[in-house]
């Protein structure tokens, strides 16, 4: 037993794992058995990487993986929310820091992209009611994207972690578990998964340094909405639809990403480093998880 229990209790070890292992479990059963009927219900395309598509799926994991925080959460005698993103500081100064980031990433490799010939603009693919209800439906699947992971990954299971390993073990162990899971891609490369891992550790030093997962929630939401909504980059070879623009994408992968999109560019290098700096300077100490 004493491989299981410390002074306090189970170690966090074991916590991090069975709360990883609840969390993926919980997330695919729900998405796994709550997608297809639901699709059909919905009437929505299964088959394409689309607003609806992204928003149902989004909002099945994101449910599982509140679920499996809850659990924990009441195991330890603590709210839901006490793990970085208290509902009172919902959608306020951190999150919108965090957002403008997100947009500034994008936004700077996209120029580089354009610049280098490697992503061509041909005008808007909006029409109609689209310019409402498609910018509204990937905004909400691109929020539960950042609630949702930032949660599973710098919610409990990094404050769990760090317990036992201390911060930047805890920080450097999630991360690679964050990059790996998306090995499982269609045509998953070397760069992509660096820069995936880069973000995720760099998302974790934000929770440590501002107490909060809002900030990461926040540039999670908005990166991922650049990537998807307004460039229309591929995903795992796959092209969104419901887009702002209608885009291209010439040339070598090391410019636009290949079937990966913009996440696996190599113009992502100097723009992580330059986050990094970022929040090192803006956030210098360690500042108290909020609660």
């Amino acid at each position: 037993m004493v491989i299981f229990k410390g002074s306090n209790g189970v170690r966090s070890g074991w916590r991090f794992a069975a709360f990883f292992v609840a969390a993926y479990l919980l997330s695919g059963l729900v998405d796994q058995y709550g997608f297809p009927p639901l699709a059909w219900l919905l009437h929505v395309d299964a088959d394409s990487l689309n607003s609806g598509s992204m928003l149902l799926d989004e909002a099945l994991s994101t449910i599982g993986i509140v679920a499996a925080t809850w659990i924990f959460a009441a195991l330890e005698r603590r709210r839901v929310d006490s793990y970085g993103l208290p509902v009172r500081l919902a959608f306020r100064g951190r999150f919108w820091e965090g957002a403008a980031l997100g947009i500034a990433a994008a936004a700077v490799v996209a120029a580089g992209m354009y610049a280098l010939g490697g992503f061509v603009i041909h005008g808007f693919a909006l029409h109609g009611g689209d310019w409402i209800v498609q910018p509204l439906m990937w905004g909400v699947a691109m929020i539960l994207v950042g609630v949702g992971e930032e949660l599973w990954f710098r919610g409990y299971g990094l404050q769990a972690l760090m317990r036992g390993t201390g911060f930047w073990a805890a920080a450097a162990i999630t991360s690679l578990i964050f990059g790996a899971l998306h090995l499982q891609k269609p045509d998953e490369n070397f760069i992509d998964i660096f820069n995936i891992i880069a973000l995720g550790f760099l998302m974790a030093i934000t929770v440590w340094r501002t107490g909060s997962l809002w900030l990461a929630v926040g540039f999670h939401f908005t990166f991922d909405l650049m990537q998807f909504f307004v460039i229309g980059t591929r995903n795992g070879g796959a092209q969104p639809v419901g887009t702002l623009l209608s885009s291209t994408f010439p040339g070598p992968a090391w410019i636009n990403g290949g079937p990966l999109g913009t996440e696996a560019s190599y113009l992502m290098l100097p723009v992580i480093a330059a986050l990094y700096v970022y929040v090192l300077l803006r956030y210098p100490k360690h500042r108290p998880l909020e609660i």
